[in-house]
């Protein structure tokens, strides 16, 4: 049986080890990416803040809209890269029966 050629081997080997730290690097991100938008990695508020995020929705690369609670008082703020804008303040919390009323249909 003829031995394999050496240089071969050390492509292919080279090839395997680029195919794998890519995939690794890809799943790494993955995985990142899954837990941020859980919430998982952002700590939590202590219940004795007077300052906390309710609600955010990502409106495109650069803005997004936000739901503020200070004091009990909620804002709506539209967050941008170089302007914030106050939308709306004192918004009135959503009634725990419509909430449950919606999920449950």
């Amino acid at each position: 049986m003829p031995n394999p050629d050496p240089d071969s081997v050390s492509w292919l080997r080279f090839f395997l080890a680029s195919v794998t730290v890519i995939g690794l690097m890809g799943l790494l991100a993955f995985g990142l990416k899954y837990t941020a938008t859980r919430g998982w990695i952002v700590a939590r508020a202590k219940p004795n803040r007077r300052l906390k995020m309710v609600e955010n929705l990502p409106l495109d690369a650069r803005r997004r809209l936000v739901i503020v609670q200070c004091d009990g008082a909620q804002h709506l703020l539209l967050l941008g890269v170089n302007q914030d804008i106050v939308v709306t303040t004192n918004l009135a919390a959503p009634p725990a029966t419509a909430t449950n009323t919606a999920e449950s249909a």
